[in-house]
């Protein structure tokens, strides 16, 4: 793992969240194999061959980092959820995907009912027994990825926030006497995760954190005080959880990305990609707070859109942290300019010093169950990403 320790991965002015879009090759063997219709070695073959051929995509389209796609996964929170056992789910819970009911109308907020029967963490699942650890699917990924890279692999482990808001706890108190026991114990496990990271020479590890938003927005916090939730307490345990996650780990940089949803849909009147989203607000309430209180260095935060509000909040952030602008939509075929995007990056320079920004898309590419981007619409945003970063940053 000499060639990570070569870059300052602080410094890193390009950026992706860990998502890309699978090909469509993948997507059917995945589909196959959630029927019982093709064996875990079809599916393990055809995914090797199309990480493979996404970080050298990566790599060929200038990005200093690379991840796996996040194509060993169905959804981002599996880099948790497949790892454990002890959540009380349904039988042949990846079908979930294909018969949810979410809404689907462009440029509206895309609820779903969370207490519903499917896949732990995607939806509030009680716990039977207390979670035990019994794979570490993001060392499986990183092992991989940097074996075949010829630039730094990162991967993606989830937060402890959205682990903790979708956990039924009112209904697994004989298991877990409170929330604050749970977290500790999700904590533990974490940390047993990452450590075998470190270990394996990974030296960029992305939290992915997207629960934090909830505290901005009126629906989510509504939710936190019906189930007897103090919205406050839920925060500052977050935030302490969080920090007790990467504490110990002095050579590896740790991001953290926040966001309002990667929800999308196709417009029936254009047949494009528009967005949806999960929650509404700007950071404005909880930023000097949580932009002060994580000892993250990178903080992943979502632009791209008015619901993000200004850059302000900006002025919160530490001197020591590296904050990368989220100004590229996964959620829209609408096309990004350089022009445009060296515009906001001045604007957001007058609240941080430039030096301490970077660019990236507002949240990952990929999903297996999503509305998506097509591959050629996905290299070319990161392309104007990659340009816009050379010629602000040089």
């Amino acid at each position: 793992m000499a060639l990570a320790s070569t870059i300052d991965l602080n410094g890193i002015r390009v950026d992706h969240i860990g998502s890309l879009v699978r090909p469509e090759k993948l997507k059917q063997v995945f589909a196959r194999y959630d029927r019982g219709r093709a064996t875990q070695e079809e599916l393990k073959k055809a995914q090797d061959e199309a990480i493979r051929d996404v970080i050298r995509k990566q790599q060929d389209h200038g990005l200093p980092i690379v991840t796996d796609g996040e194509f060993r996964r169905h959804g981002f929170q599996e880099s948790f959820s497949e790892c454990v056992s002890g959540f009380e789910v349904p039988n042949n819970v990846s079908l979930y995907y294909e018969k949810r009911d979410v809404n689907q109308n462009p440029l509206e907020r895309a609820e779903q009912n969370f207490d519903e029967a499917g896949p732990a963490i995607v939806t509030r699942r009680p716990a039977n027994e207390r979670l035990k650890l019994i794979r570490n699917l993001p060392l499986e990924e990183f092992g991989f990825a940097q074996s075949v890279a010829k630039v730094p692999a990162k991967v993606t482990v989830l937060g402890l926030d959205r682990i903790a808001q979708r956990f039924k706890w009112e209904t697994s108190r004989d298991v877990y006497k409170d929330l604050d026991d749970f977290v500790d114990h999700v904590v533990a496990i974490e940390r047993r995760i990452i450590a075998q990271l470190v270990d394996a020479g990974c030296k960029y590890i992305q939290i992915d954190a997207p629960g934090y938003t909830a505290y901005v927005d009126k629906i989510s916090l509504d939710r936190m005080r019906s189930r007897g939730e103090d919205p406050e307490r839920n925060l500052q345990r977050s935030i302490d959880a969080d920090n007790t996650l990467i504490e110990g780990f002095p050579d590896v940089t740790f991001g953290i990305h926040i966001c309002r949803g990667n929800a999308r849909t196709i417009d029936p009147r254009t047949g494009k990609l528009v967005p949806q989203w999960h929650r509404e607000g700007s950071y404005d309430s909880i930023a000097e707070r949580l932009f002060n209180g994580l000892k993250h260095r990178r903080l992943l935060l979502e632009y791209e859109s008015d619901r993000a509000g200004g850059f302000e909040p900006l002025s919160f952030v530490p001197k020591d942290k590296i904050v990368v602008l989220g100004l590229i939509s996964t959620k829209s075929s609408d096309m990004e300019t350089v022009d445009a995007l060296k515009r906001r990056i001045d604007q957001a320079s007058k609240h941080l010093p430039l030096e301490q920004l970077a660019i990236s898309p507002q949240c990952g590419f990929g999903g297996i169950d999503s509305k998506v981007l097509g591959e050629e619409e996905m290299w070319q945003k990161l392309d104007c990403a990659v340009k816009s970063a050379a010629e602000v940053w040089s």
